[in-house]
This record gives structure tokens, sequence and C-alpha cells, in this order.
């Protein structure tokens, strides 16, 4: 089958999840803009019309993914619910999230050092540097949504005394890693995955009964 050109293109959102996808199978270094055109049936050329470089490229990969969390758990923080309560759903809609878009749980935890190393030639170094600042800037904000969660709950004693900061980072972690070995259709769900992880934290947190 012939490719397409530009003028019988693809949406970005097609290129994107394309690129999630192949960038999870072969890694950053492996992956060529060509792979990618590749994926969807697209000229390298045509590729090129949407997206500057492969830089560019990655950076769109992981600002939907990010975002489309943001989305889910900013729903969450602000119901009407204990803390370990808000926080238990916010565990598992994270992990439900990345359990249904794997490659781009991957790319969290695969791809960040290109990302920081990425140096775009010509006049769009400014542009793409404003991005990525403006993606770890979304990115701590993401994190401070559980931070915050851990602590309200610490000072309204649902919670032990914790480091939040460092216990946050440990359970983003954790939840990124599920996109790495989830196989959908696999001995557990998503969700039954999900409520697992959310039972190891928020025992982790809560009191013991020695305390």
């Amino acid at each position: 089958m012939a490719r397409k050109p530009a003028d019988q293109s693809v949406s970005k959102d097609d290129i994107i999840i394309a690129a999630a996808d192949v960038l999870k199978r072969n890694g950053y270094d492996a992956t060529t803009m060509k792979d990618i055109a590749a994926q969807v049936n697209l000229t390298a050329a045509s590729l090129y019309h949407h997206f500057k470089s492969k830089d560019f490229l990655l950076l769109a990969v992981l600002e939907i993914g990010l975002e489309h969390a943001i989305q889910l758990i900013e729903q969450t923080l602000h119901s009407n619910q204990s803390y370990a309560e808000k926080l238990r759903e916010m565990i598992e809609t994270h992990i439900i999230g990345v359990t249904e878009n794997t490659a781009f749980g991957a790319a969290m935890v695969f791809e960040m050092k290109a990302l920081i190393n990425a140096r775009p030639n010509g006049d769009k170094e400014d542009e793409f540097i404003q991005r990525r600042d403006a993606f770890f800037a979304r990115r701590d904000y993401f994190e401070s949504l559980f931070r915050r969660s851990i602590h309200a709950g610490i000072e309204a004693g649902e919670f032990r005394s914790v480091d939040a900061a460092i216990v946050t980072r440990a359970m983003l972690g954790a939840h990124n890693w599920v996109g790495v070995w989830y196989k959908d259709g696999g001995r557990l769900s998503g969700e039954a995955i999900a409520a697992i992880m959310a039972d190891t934290f928020l025992t982790s947190l809560k009191y013991s009964a020695e305390d």
C-alpha cells in the first residue's frame, strides 16, 4: 500500500499514539521518524509536516499523557471524601489510566532522560526549551496533587507522619512502571492491579495497631 502524502494525512493524535507505541517497542535512540511514519502509513516527509523533529514528537507524547492524567486526578482531589478514600481513588484512577494507555506510561519511565538531553537544531530550539520547561512544571504540579493529599491526610490524623515528597515519588514511579509490565488480557485486570496497589500504599500510610 502506498504511503500517504501530507494532504491525506492522519490526525496529530493518531501520530502521537503511534509514536508512543513505537517508542515503547524500540526506545527513543533506536526510533526514527521513518519508523513512526510507517506505523500510520505516512511518508517520512509527511510526518515532518506535522512535527518538526523526533524531539518535538517525544515531547508531544509526554505532554498528552500527562495532561490526561492531570484531568482525571484533579476531579478526584476536589471530591468530598475522607483523605484516605480520596487518595485511594487517585491511585486507582492513575493506575487504571496507565493500563489503558501503557505506551504513555512507559514513556514516562524510559524517555525522560532523552527529553532532558534533547537539543533541536535551528530556530526551533527556543520553542522546544520553553515547551519542555512547561512540561516539567506540569509534571511537578501533578506530583503536588498527590503530595498535598498526603500532607492533608497527615494533618487530619488519617495518615502517620511520613516524608510526603519521597512517598509521592515512590508511588508515582510504581504507577508508571505498570505501563511497562502490564499485559492486556493477563492474569489481573487493570482495576484489580489498581486495587492491590492502592491497598498497599494506603496500608503503609495508615497507623498500625501498635501505634
